[in-house]
């Protein structure tokens, strides 16, 4: 307050000279004098703030900030970008420089010193210029027209501000990195989990939690002693523990959309991840993947992504290439991969089918391994809408783009794509005014599955994975679609397809949906060639053939199906199965024209 004063009466002219001589400012003291000449009164104002600044403990020269493992330091230098001999990022950053880009409210790459010539490595400006926006809030966009290279080196940019990638071209070498696992960027929230210890258990379907926040959440819960998703089959696996997710209010509501799939006996680890009310903006970019070149066999799968870690983001007009897929290489999580969030939009991007590369799975025999550009792991209301991909979504030597575990509430609208999917279940799935290629939709999960005004071309108009037991605990409503069976070394074609032996505990009841409800669908089969039959179902167990079959976990069939407006363009009867005994308590309602 003393400084401020002195300033203010330097300013308003309320001081005066003592006896001294002239040039000795030390011994002047404070007196009321207007009569002073304005030249002098400027000079004293401008020695008075120096000695006010040079004095100030926080001077910019002092200024250290800490962030994670970087540092920020703000001085008179000149702003630079560097490691240090631990490897951590140190930003000094000069102090004019930063009160301009506040001012500005957005930070460009290069103002942190990227080049984006095509030749220098720029990670470490694009993850310093990350780093700073976050710390004071600001927007950050790339150069037009510029070309970063992103090299190998370990660690991720942190996004927590909007981002425009803009025009830019981002080329990522994978052939040489430190870090498989580690993302390009992280999508990640400024707000800090919470862990959750008082409560010890769940019940399946109840209405709400003893929780009370100051907003809502997304609720991450598990399990350790109980065992779900048996994997059957060339990749079995001994299954996983016990996990759900569910939005609440402040006040511990569950949202009605996202209910408690499992009873929870016992609660392993409970976590609250706050919702940020704030929407954030990633807009444009052009990312070129130079893949890897590992051995396919047995190796990691490889990250090198953009990881969607916040709830409330868009992702729009983004377009991902992938170059140099050899013979071999280890497989991808996905390009925009989401992963415990909720509301998450991906709008108007192109993607691209990555290359399918076998190994020896757990059964002892060769089995493709799955790569993917889209993925969703243990989040809500995630949209993908106007998307598309590169490569032909038919050809099968790509595997199918986009996978999905534990999620809740995923839409696919106006897209096409190779495949919708759900490995390890989802609740509630919408796919709408697409068209899905060769690996078309296979899922299992709870809830609706609604499909209206798409097509499909693969080998079944919908496919339970029979790796986790073809369940759907829920119903299956079909709308207005085309259906264009691909060519198969089998004599018949199937609507649904599925298999279930009744001997595997997948860790679960399995259940077919309970009400399967078609309305209005082309069945355009008249190009296949040696094409006998026509099934509403595949032949989902076919060692059961009466009732002598002994199931060990029995599988609940469907109760009804209602079709109407089915259309056959090769004049085919529609058949139930071709194993109708499994049927046969099934309610049948349909045209009689096609069945």
């Amino acid at each position: 307050m003393r400084k401020i004063l002195i300033f203010a009466l330097l300013f308003t002219g309320v001081y005066g000279q003592n006896q001294a001589p002239k040039d000795d400012v030390i011994h002047m003291k404070f007196k009321f004098d207007l009569t002073l000449r304005p030249m002098k009164r400027l000079f004293l104002l401008c020695l008075t703030f120096l000695f006010i600044y040079c004095s100030s403990p926080n001077s910019v020269e002092n200024q250290k900030i800490e962030m994670g493992q970087s540092y920020l330091t703000i001085n008179e230098n000149a702003t630079e970008v560097l490691w240090d001999d631990s490897g951590a990022l140190n930003i000094n950053m000069n102090s004019r420089d930063l009160e301009r880009l506040k001012k500005n409210g957005r930070v460009f790459y290069s103002d942190l010193g990227a080049l984006g010539d095509g030749v220098s490595d720029d990670v470490i400006y694009i993850r310093a210029t990350h780093l700073l926006a976050n710390q004071y809030g600001l927007d950050v966009n790339a150069d037009d027209g510029a070309l970063y290279i992103i090299g190998g080196r370990a660690g991720s940019a942190i996004i927590s501000t909007n981002t425009d990638f803009g025009n830019a071209t981002f080329m990522i070498d994978d052939t040489d990195v430190a870090d498989h696992s580690a993302s390009i960027f992280e999508v990640k929230s400024q707000k800090t989990p919470i862990k959750i210890d008082h409560i010890s258990s769940l019940i399946k379907g109840q209405k709400k939690v003893n929780i009370k926040l100051e907003e809502g959440s997304l609720v991450s819960v598990n399990d350790t002693t109980v065992r779900r998703y048996i994997r059957f089959g060339l990749n079995q696996n001994n299954g996983k523990d016990q996990t759900d997710i569910f939005l609440i209010d402040k006040n511990g509501n569950i949202d009605a959309n996202t209910p408690i799939l499992w009873d929870f006996n016992a609660v392993s680890e409970m976590t609250c991840l706050l919702i940020d009310k704030k929407k954030l903006t990633i807009n444009g970019g052009k990312f070129i993947t130079i893949a890897n070149q590992e051995e396919s066999e047995n190796h990691p799968y490889y990250s090198r992504n953009i990881l969607i870690n916040r709830s409330n983001v868009e992702v729009d007009n983004l377009k991902h290439f992938v170059k140099g897929e050899g013979k071999h290489g280890a497989p991808y999580q996905g390009f925009i991969s989401i992963k415990d969030a909720s509301d998450v939009q991906v709008k108007n991007c192109l993607l691209t089918g990555r290359k399918t590369y076998q190994k020896i799975g757990n059964a002892g025999k060769l089995v493709s391994r799955g790569s993917y550009d889209l993925s969703v792991t243990r989040s809500i209301n995630v949209l993908f809408e106007n998307c598309r991909q590169t490569n032909d979504v038919n050809d099968k030597t790509y595997w199918g783009i986009f996978g999905s575990n534990y999620s809740k509430n995923l839409i696919f609208d106006n897209c096409t794509l190779s495949r919708f999917d759900a490995h390890m279940g989802v609740y509630n799935a919408t796919i709408r005014n697409s068209t899905l290629g060769y690996m078309g939709v296979k899922l299992i999960g709870f809830g609706q599955f609604l499909m209206e005004n798409s097509t499909i071309k693969a080998e079944h108009l919908v496919s339970l994975r029979q790796d986790y037991g073809s369940t759907w605990e829920g119903d299956f409503k079909i709308k207005n679609c085309v259906f264009i069976p691909s060519e198969t070394k089998s004599s018949t074609v199937s609507l649904f397809s599925g298999q279930n032996s009744g001997l595997h505990n997948f860790g679960y009841t399995c259940y077919m949906p309970s009400k399967i409800e078609i309305d209005q669908l082309l069945i355009k089969d008249s190009h296949l060639k040696d094409y006998e039959s026509l099934y509403i179902f595949s032949d989902f167990n076919s060692k059961m053939k009466d009732e002598k079959f002994k199931e060990y976990f029995p599988y609940i069939k469907t109760d009804v199906i209602q079709m109407k407006g089915v259309k056959i363009t090769s004049s085919k009867k529609l058949e139930l199965s071709e194993n109708a005994f499994l049927f046969e308590n099934m309610k049948i309602e349909m045209d009689p024209e096609y069945f």
